[in-house]
């Protein structure tokens, strides 16, 4: 047996114990590609095919290598990890004995690094995402309910490249439309406008899982691993979508190593840390380690900022879109929700008043949001309610609003108060039948559609169609 031949087989033995104490996942991982390059006066040279691969071993498995190493290969003084050149050139020899063999056979076909570059170059593009221009820290509206988290990140934007960092990683939680993805995209905006020489990566974790996938495909993991070497600030949106134990023992991997290293990493989620049921408890642990913050809704002033932002937005799109100051007043009282709904809401009256061609009014947004209380399920709003207030306004009995009677006088009445019961209050037709007297769905239902087609062109119902959802609320 030669000397090479000798280093060989013991280098084998050193990777099986690696395999056997780590585990066929972290093995494959870490170790699989790494070869042995020159064993001289105690000194280990080993290679990987990426800078990646070298700055995570050094920093986690240096020592283990150096301590299997010498069990395998005798006292070791150093083990070195370098990276080998791309292209397929083969290493150098452990211990040449004879003068190396002829020229060799390259061990990469170039025909078969196609997919391998196309993926690539794949996920090179995914790093300059298509970021939504009007996402900025400009037209983000500050508020006691995201104070905090606008601070962090306007933190995370303007850090100078290798200043210290005071919070790794920054975890933002809060609900649909509340503003994470738009300070996300802030951050990302503001970091490539005035910090060039920081490298930013902003992706989604479903964009996360498909690029690892495309990576698995191409049977190129380690490209996929290597991305996240030369980025300086990680961006992660809709973290809690982040499925399966591979995907997050990937996630892990990337993100211990641009902590460890002292890079910024962001991490956006519907729920705290906490309450991320599907993510594995020691990930859950490290996101815990840095400053987690939360956006709560806006209150009643915030509200009314937002409103007059998105108009002002609207305004400069298309100069014919005005809405009374006491409309947004008005919006800004009774969505009680998100930025994303206030913006709904703007919308969904601008849309009415344009294919109708009625002017922006209270009435009209009284009208079209009708459905948009602060509690959307209808458990304030009783049918008894709407009896009594139709009954005053209309000066009809509630025996007769209950009756067989067909008088005008009280069929409209009735209508309007089946209307009422449907769009206020969360009871099925039946049973808003059975309140009024009896009467089955299919009555109803004809009265609704009745009432809604009249809406459409009778300016004077719609009126009195508003004010008695203004006075049910009212109580």
């Amino acid at each position: 047996m030669t000397v090479v031949t000798d280093v060989k087989a013991r280098w084998d033995r050193v990777a099986q114990r690696l395999r056997a104490e780590l585990g066929e996942d972290l093995y494959s991982s870490w170790f699989a590609r790494m070869e042995i390059e020159d064993l001289d006066s105690g000194r280990l040279t080993v290679s990987v095919p990426t800078r990646f691969l070298k700055s995570w071993i050094e920093t986690h498995y240096l020592s283990r290598l150096h301590k299997i190493g010498e069990a395998e290969l005798g006292a070791l003084d150093t083990v070195q990890v370098r990276v080998r050149m791309r292209g397929g050139l083969p290493p150098r020899p452990a211990v040449e004995e004879s003068p190396p063999p002829a020229a060799p056979q390259p061990s990469v076909i170039p025909a078969a690094s196609a997919p391998v570059v196309a993926a690539a170059q794949a996920v090179a593009a995914e790093r300059v995402p298509q970021l939504d221009p009007g996402q900025t820290f400009g037209s983000f509206v500050v508020g006691p309910s995201n104070q905090l988290a606008h601070a962090a990140m306007c933190r995370v934007a303007d850090a100078a490249p290798g200043a210290a960092i005071s919070f790794n990683p920054l975890f933002i939680h809060a609900g649909s439309g509340l503003g994470k993805t738009h300070l996300l995209s802030a951050v990302a905006h503001r970091i490539r406008e005035s910090r060039p020489d920081r490298k930013v990566m902003f992706l989604t974790a479903e964009r996360f899982m498909i690029n690892f996938v495309m990576a698995l495909r191409q049977r190129d993991t380690l490209a996929f691993k290597d991305q996240f070497a030369a980025i300086d600030v990680l961006l992660i949106d809709d973290f809690q979508f982040l499925q399966g134990k591979t995907m997050q023992q990937e996630f892990c991997n990337a993100f211990n190593s641009l902590v460890d290293s002292r890079r910024q990493v962001v991490v956006a989620a519907d729920v705290p840390p906490a309450q991320l049921d599907a993510i594995d408890q020691r990930m859950r642990s490290r996101l815990m380690g840095g400053l987690v913050v939360d956006i709560e809704l806006p209150d009643l002033e915030t509200r009314r900022r937002i409103l007059r932002s998105r108009h002002e937005t609207m305004l400069k799109r298309d100069p014919s879109v005005m809405i009374p100051e006491e409309v947004l007043e008005f919006i800004a009282n009774r969505v009680t929700g998100s930025g994303r709904e206030l913006e709904g809401a703007l919308n969904r009256i601008l849309a009415y008043q344009q294919f109708n061609q009625a002017a922006v009014t209270l009435d009209l947004a009284s009208l079209v949001l009708r459905d948009m209380q602060a509690n959307p399920d209808g458990s304030r709003i009783k049918i008894d309610d709407i009896l009594k207030v139709v009954g005053r306004h209309f000066n009809v009995g509630r025996t007769d609003l209950l009756s067989p009677r067909r008088a005008r006088s009280v069929v409209v009445p009735r209508q309007i108060g089946m209307y009422l019961a449907k769009k206020m209050t969360a009871r099925s037709l039946p049973e808003i039948g059975r309140r009024f007297g009896g009467r089955d769905h299919s009555t109803v239902l004809h009265a609704v559609r009745k009432i809604e087609d009249q809406i459409k062109t009778d300016d004077k119902l719609a009126r009195e169609v508003a004010l008695l959802i203004r006075l049910v609320e009212q109580g």
